[in-house]
């Protein structure tokens, strides 16, 4: 069931799915609007907030949770088998539910490797990675689910305590270089805001199912290193060739240098009218810095 009514008020409850990095501020930033969120967990933690919900153990919420549910968030990634674990235990019982709004947290890597051409959402997206594969699967059941559904397409996500600062001042970082590769990226807090700036005006908007979320700048990885060195006093080490380095980096760390694409945000910013609280990187690590001191 699909209930029209739009702007947040204080009677509007949150599910999200998966209370990680992106959920759990998107949850704190919907809460200070005066909203309930609830966010779940894999296992029991003190947060009254916090319900569990883990599908591989079949660990379902309880039916009080669903109780005046208008706007759900999943931020919850494929299951081993590709599958989405929200909607492969829980679609019928969201179905019956008159929610206002639903989202799905996804990935640019949907778009595949574009070679450092821009990206945008009227582009079909041709995933070169298995996990990317999986996404987009995942994104098509969101779709067909008959829900009032849009889809957030995601670049590298950071923010504070979740930064390349935090890398350096951990000695947890490499500075790789391969010659013509950028990436995009986002901050948390826009991530959050751009939706519910998109929640709280959808009946002034046209609808779109699927919205890029990044910054204006995308970029080299070792201009953002060069930057956060420069904000943290420090002098950084000599830069790596990726084909030098690539031996010692995990298959996981490996596959992101495999694509290369610059991710539009036309849509959000120019069309819809959302202004980016960080449209750069070097604002957005500004932001992360107060964090580190």
């Amino acid at each position: 069931m699909i209930n029209l009514t739009s702007p947040l008020t204080k009677k509007d409850k949150f599910i999200i799915f998966g209370g990680g990095f992106s959920g759990g501020y998107f949850a704190k930033s919907i809460r200070k609007l005066g909203c309930t969120a609830l966010t779940s967990s894999r296992s029991f933690n003190n947060d009254p907030n916090s319900f569990i919900f883990n599908s591989d153990k079949n660990l379902l919420p309880k039916d009080s949770i669903f109780d005046g549910v208008t706007h759900i968030l999943s931020c919850i990634p494929p299951d081993n088998n590709g599958k989405d674990p929200v909607l492969k235990t829980l679609k019928n019982r969201i179905q019956t539910l008159s929610l206002k709004w639903v989202g799905y947290l996804s990935t640019t890597g949907v778009y595949g490797n574009t070679y450092g051409d821009w990206v945008s959402e009227k582009d079909e997206p041709n995933p070169f990675q298995e996990r990317s594969q999986r996404r987009l699967n995942c994104e098509r059941e969101w779709i067909h689910s008959n829900l009032p559904i849009q889809i957030f397409r995601l670049p590298g996500i950071y923010g504070p305590g979740r930064s390349t600062l935090e890398a350096i001042t951990a000695k947890k970082i490499k500075v790789i270089h391969k010659e013509n590769q950028v990436f995009s990226r986002i901050h948390v807090a826009d991530i959050a805001n751009a939706i519910i700036y998109l929640i709280q005006n959808k009946n002034k908007l046209d609808f779109h199912q699927i919205i890029n979320i990044a910054d204006d700048e995308p970029c080299s990885q070792v201009e953002v290193i060069k930057y956060c060195y420069q904000l943290l006093g420090l002098k950084m080490p000599k830069k790596i060739l990726f084909e030098e380095a690539k031996k010692d980096l995990s298959p996981i760390a490996q596959s992101f240098w495999l694509e290369n694409r610059r991710v539009s945000n036309k849509l959000l910013c120019e069309k819809l009218g959302y202004k980016l609280i960080y449209k750069n990187y070097q604002l957005g690590l500004n932001n992360c810095l107060v964090n580190i001191k």
